[in-house]
């Protein structure tokens, strides 16, 4: 089923009921190192009659009346915390999968990958214990009603090859807990880290069928989970692209959707902030995981009094962050996940600079390294609110400096944006920037 040879890893079927079955193509996806360009592994590339069996299998397994479904939270609760057991028995193999996958220095990934899947396994195995399954309430018009917690049924759940094994469990472990079944779909960037996820289900004896894996190209796979008919709630994270058209679909269906999608974040730094105390925080909310991350705050938002000391100090974080090899636990900035990200990323750059944007570090690729799909920490000052790399999501390691005149004016131009996903605001005084953050019109 697995061997790995020279530290490249092949896996020969799919996960699905349970069990290790042959996929119904020969076709594999090719894995690429994102620090080498050298090819790491592979797997089967699962296809539409896949994903029917998969999603065959959610179904069964969530329709058996002594099933998963129907366990008391007490036995749900149980099986997750032994799943959480397995997945912390794999972590620094989960690490290394994921940083040779898309380029995640292992820095991050044993901050985030290594440790968010357990903890969100045993957080809802936690919630499912005490949270209520019924509660008896007043009725508005007579008597009282009892008000039921149902599992939805199964889940298709479509992650992103950023934070692969964080994403995954976002999704997961809610669905398990709540007593539901899962088809899950990797990024096909990210998919070696996925098969850990299926081998420590198997070893914690989740019971067949309710967690099944299925690789995909494209969206073909992706798309034969939103429309089946057999699954009752879609759950993605991706490109806004392709969750208008996951929530058209679902729209169409009646089918409950929950999206997470793409962000442009602003950072308001008002002006008491203390540069020099947050280097380290700017770097982990503005450029972790080579700011392949929806949520950071790209733009940031300068007084004008203050704009030239903010462009110097983010201009000397560029600068010294380390770059280089996502292994070497110093590297701070590894790779793109892909070739075709980094051509989108330094499409972005020069048009920045065609727009009037004024580099003040990085803009290229590093000139010591000679493979990997790099490009350096990038910051652009004189930019205002309407240039394209301020309002459009890069997903690269590229910071817009915009300036601001007062207060009233950088919220008006964290709010003037397509997106709301998350924003920061940066302050010596918590109660005022508190009461600039509840004006911001985004989530987290």
């Amino acid at each position: 089923m697995i061997y790995v040879i020279a530290m490249t890893t092949h896996y020969e079927s799919l996960f699905i009921g349970g069990k290790w079955v042959p996929p119904t193509s020969a076709a594999t996806i090719d894995v690429i190192s994102a620090s080498t360009e050298e090819q790491i592994g592979s797997v089967p590339r699962g296809m539409a009659a896949d994903a029917d069996a998969a999603v065959s299998a959610a179904r069964a397994a969530f329709d058996d009346v002594q099933g998963w479904s129907r366990w008391s939270p007490q036995q749900r609760a149980e099986a997750m915390n032994r799943f959480a057991d397995e997945l912390e028995g794999r972590a620094e193999e989960t690490v290394r999968r994921v940083s040779g996958q898309n380029g995640m220095p292992v820095s991050v990934g044993q901050q985030t990958e290594a440790v968010y899947p357990a903890t969100l396994l045993r957080f809802y195995a936690n919630v499912a214990l005490t949270q209520a399954t019924e509660e008896t309430r007043t009725s508005l018009v007579a008597g009282t009603t009892v008000v039921r917690r149902e599992p939805i049924g199964v889940v298709a759940a479509i992650v992103p090859w950023n934070f692969p094994q964080s994403l995954t469990f976002f999704k997961v472990a809610p669905a398990l807990a709540a007593g539901c079944t899962v088809v899950l779909k990797p990024s096909s960037e990210t998919v070696l880290d996925a098969f850990l996820v299926a081998e420590a289900a198997a070893a914690a004896g989740l019971p067949d069928g309710v967690l099944n894996i299925v690789t995909g190209s494209g969206r073909e796979v992706g798309m034969r989970l939103v429309s089946s008919p057999g699954v009752d709630k879609v759950a993605f994270t991706g490109s806004t692209d392709a969750g208008r058209t996951i929530a058209e679909e679902c729209g169409r269906l009646l089918r409950p959707v929950t999206l997470e999608l793409g962000g442009k974040s602003a950072a308001i730094l008002l002006d008491d902030v203390d540069l020099a105390a947050n280097m380290k925080s700017f770097y982990g909310s503005m450029l972790l995981n080579q700011g392949q991350t929806c949520f950071i705050s790209t733009r940031i938002l300068a007084p004008r009094n203050r704009y030239s000391e903010v462009v110097e100090a983010f201009t000397a974080l560029a600068k010294g962050l380390p770059v280089g090899d996502p292994f070497d636990p110093r590297t701070m900035i590894g790779p793109l996940a892909t070739s075709a990200q980094r051509d989108s990323v330094e499409g972005y750059i020069a048009q920045g600079i065609a727009e009037g944007g004024r580099v003040t570090a990085g803009g290229k690729r590093p000139k010591c390294l000679d493979r990997g799909w790099y490009v350096e920490p990038t910051i652009f000052a004189d930019v205002d609110n309407a240039a394209t790399i301020a309002r459009e999501e890069i997903f690269g390691p590229v910071l817009a400096v915009i300036p601001y005149e007062d207060e009233e004016d950088a919220i008006a131009i964290a709010n003037d944006s397509d997106y709301g996903l998350g924003g920061t605001v940066w302050t010596s005084d918590q109660d005022h920037g508190l009461a600039v953050a509840r004006r911001i019109q985004t989530g987290s």
